[in-house]
């Protein structure tokens, strides 16, 4: 996922062509695996999986692939190794990009990153240039239609919540980064249907582009980034992201 924009967001991955979710299911399945093999395959056990799995199903991704993924990582044969690795750079116009992948190669992830930074006028940083401004939070969305807005924001801060947002219909809930499981699972108990909950890099300041072509170039490195099957996630401080058309 990508940015802090996340309703326009949301709503594009939920509209997925084929060959976009093949990309989500391939990334979803990496990061379970790694779960997998670091915290075993009972999600009773493994809170860190039953987050996974809410996040796949919130995808669309089939039950069908996720106990295939989960029987495949807890199998001796499985011998893939992938290691978590956070990047930093600036895009154009000096926008602070983190992002966070899983890869068996760190070199080539690197040497890969840093190409599109460097082909869409950005450059890669290095640890800490651009981590001091964003804030680590929980992030969890829920469609709002039909919903008393009151009634969630007081299920929220009943479950753990430290603040609630309406935005276009969306009801944003923040919480502790390491609270967003337990939170979600409060709020899937009272029958609620979440759209997304995840940890996320939120930025403290933000930064505009107000050259088409600089805005046009901005967009693609987002989407050769999210295209890499190494990259899990993309943060950046870009207010002003044009929204996709519908």
């Amino acid at each position: 996922m990508s940015g802090h924009s996340k309703w326009n967001n949301i709503k594009r991955k939920k509209g997925a062509n084929d060959a976009a979710r093949a990309k989500i299911f391939t990334k979803i399945g990496r990061e379970m695996s790694v779960i997998v093999k670091a915290g075993g395959p009972d999600p009773n056990v493994n809170s860190k999986l039953k987050d996974c799995i809410a996040k796949a199903k919130s995808l669309n991704v089939p039950n069908d692939n996720i106990e295939r993924i989960i029987k495949r990582a807890s199998g001796a044969n499985d011998t893939a190794d992938y290691e978590e690795i956070v990047y930093e750079g600036y895009g154009p116009c000096g926008v602070a990009m983190v992002v966070e992948c899983l890869t068996d190669n760190r070199n080539r992830t690197a040497g890969d990153l840093r190409h599109y930074f460097d082909k869409y006028d950005g450059n890669m940083g290095q640890p800490g240039s651009v981590m001091f401004m964003f804030t680590r939070r929980g992030y969890i969305a829920i469609d709002g239609e039909g919903l008393d807005e009151d009634q969630v924001m007081e299920d929220a801060l009943d479950a753990g919540a430290e603040d609630f947002n309406s935005s276009d219909g969306m009801l944003e809930i923040i919480t502790d980064p390491n609270k967003v499981g337990a939170v979600r699972e409060a709020l899937e108990q009272k029958n609620y249907t979440l759209l997304t909950a995840q940890p996320e890099y939120y930025p403290t300041t933000f930064t505009s582009i107000t050259d088409e072509d600089a805005m046009a170039k901005m967009v693609k490195l987002l989407e050769v980034l999210e295209d890499d099957d190494d990259v899990q996630n993309v943060w950046h401080n870009l207010d002003n992201l044009p929204e996709e058309d519908e």
